[in-house]
């Protein structure tokens, strides 16, 4: 009898922990099966460049069907959890769900953007996907075009200014990627040029980058500020309106864009599939990696409070995608442990490195004891990047496009119609258009 394991989300830790499965488990005695949204990984590092045109978007996804040769792909979602018989609910993108047994259950559902109960928050855009990542570098486009074409000096002023709030991994990234590729669109756009425009980075606490050295955090703050940007610490978001922001302080900012990136939360299904939560909605699991209280069912990844062993085991890892690769590699192991094959091991990676790109040229990092800025920085960001993105061709595609870019200026096509066609109606082509514009 072959064995089902059944393997919740296809995110970093999920497809490594099927890759894993697929050389350490035999063919005839296994069968595995991934539930996923989409077919594909987003390498999520590279979301940055891909809103600011450095990198082509299908270059950042690598199909899981290239990076899995037998493992099942289920395009849906896992909606409930029945320990008792061991069974899963799975539901597909048509909405019919079907039943499935399991042996072995890993659950590996990521992360959403954290949010908090903010006035007119649903105005303000993430930073999460490869379509949020899109849409933005689009809507800058079409903010550079609006305040070109517009006479009105405060409607421009409005339109030019872009509010961040998160000083993190990606709240960072994202602005200083952006700000540089809309620096140099503004080539093309002289009535903007002459307005000028304004990037506001918004933290709550003292400090950007809390997850990186000081000496580099503030290396990378200097940098920003160097280039212009308003880092405005200390300094919460109260308000969003579609046309304005409004601070702690009292200001209100008028704008068009608001970008959330101030962090993430465990995936809100977790509360329905009948396993323990921490207080912060994370799958109670222990250094195996191994859901309290349960037979078969294991956790890992941003869903999993896995033990830090950097943090002598006392708090849970962090939600990176470093981390969420090596608990799939490490889970795979304890699930074919648990299977007979082999034995089983604790999770005990200890992160070696960090960077954090700021745009053309420039970055912050950290590798083992020695600490890195500048050009330096940024090319051992891209190398360490490159090596990680799976797939061959993957990597060579990537290198292609960063080569093939650094002589010649960013695209400023605005593709936001791409993937939302106009219906056959002759109301629609009068119109000239599919997607909300700015208004």
């Amino acid at each position: 009898m072959a064995w089902n394991v059944v393997i919740a989300g296809g995110g970093f830790g999920g497809a490594y922990a099927a890759r894993q499965l697929e050389r350490l488990l035999p063919k005839q005695s296994a069968r595995l099966m991934l539930v996923n949204d989409v077919n594909f990984l987003l390498y999520t590092p590279f979301l940055p460049e891909a809103a600011a045109g450095t990198l082509e978007p299908r270059h950042v996804v690598t199909p899981l069907r290239d990076m899995l040769k037998r493992t099942f792909l289920r395009l849906g979602a896992v909606t409930e959890h029945d320990p008792a018989a061991r069974t899963v609910r799975i539901r597909d993108h048509q909405g019919e769900t079907e039943e499935q047994r399991y042996d072995q259950l890993v659950l590996s559902l990521g992360s959403v953007s954290r949010l908090l109960p903010i006035p007119g928050l649903e105005h303000a855009i993430g930073f999460k996907s490869l379509a949020d990542a899109i849409w933005l570098r689009n809507h800058v486009i079409e903010t550079l075009e609006a305040a070109n074409a517009s006479e009105d000096s405060e409607r421009r002023q409005e339109l030019l200014t872009y509010v961040f709030v998160g000083g993190g991994y990606a709240g960072l990234e994202a602005l200083a990627e952006l700000q540089d590729f809309a620096a140099d669109a503004m080539d093309s756009y002289p009535r903007a040029r002459l307005q000028g425009m304004r990037w506001i980075l918004v933290e709550a606490t003292d400090r950007v980058l809390p997850e990186i050295d000081l000496r580099l955090a503030e290396y990378a703050a200097r940098e920003l500020r160097s280039r212009g940007i308003d880092i405005r610490l200390g300094t919460r978001l109260e308000a969003v309106e579609p046309d304005a922001v409004t601070l702690s302080t009292g200001e209100r900012i008028p704008t068009r864009t608001m970008v959330w990136t101030t962090g993430v939360a465990p995936h809100p299904s977790l509360a329905e599939l009948s396993v323990p939560l921490n207080e912060h909605g994370r799958v109670r699991v222990d250094e195996y990696m191994r859901v309290e209280g349960m037979q078969g069912v294991w956790a890992i990844g941003d869903c999993a409070a896995v033990p830090d062993p950097s943090a002598g085991m006392t708090r849970p890892s962090p939600p990176t995608a470093q981390h969420a690769i090596r608990q799939g590699r490490a889970v795979a192991h304890n699930v074919a442990a648990e299977l007979g094959i082999g034995k089983a091991r604790p999770f005990r990676y200890r992160n070696k490195g960090a960077f954090v790109n700021l745009g053309r040229y420039k970055a912050v990092g950290r590798l083992g004891r020695f600490t890195f800025s500048g050009f330096p920085a940024w090319w051992l960001a891209r190398t360490y990047h490159m090596s990680q993105i799976p797939g061959t061709a993957r990597k060579i595609r990537a290198v292609v496009d960063w080569t093939v870019g650094l002589p010649f200026r960013r695209d400023v096509a605005e593709v936001g119609s791409i993937g939302h066609p106009r219906p056959l109606r002759v109301e629609e082509y009068a119109r000239g258009g599919s997607h909300r514009p700015v208004s």
